[in-house]
């Protein structure tokens, strides 16, 4: 998976959760035996941006529209 290497990051990303949405994060990380959170939500990213067969999202939503749990999320 991941190689010797120095990674470069250089830019920050801030999102807000809300307890529920970061309890099942971390659960799944612990699960998975993701070394960190940071990590976690990296994983999941990439998972969704390759995932296959999903809905484009409706255009002009708002972001409270989106969200890790609720309606048509599985998780």
């Amino acid at each position: 998976m991941a190689e010797n290497r120095k990674l470069h990051r250089t830019e920050r990303l801030q999102v807000m959760l809300d307890e529920r949405e970061l309890n099942l994060i971390d659960e799944w990380r612990f699960d998975k035996r993701i070394p960190t959170r940071a990590a976690a939500i990296r994983e999941l990213i990439a998972r969704g941006l390759n995932a296959q067969n999903l809905d484009d999202p409706e255009q002009r939503a708002r972001s409270t529209d989106y969200s890790v749990v609720g309606e048509g999320n599985s998780v």
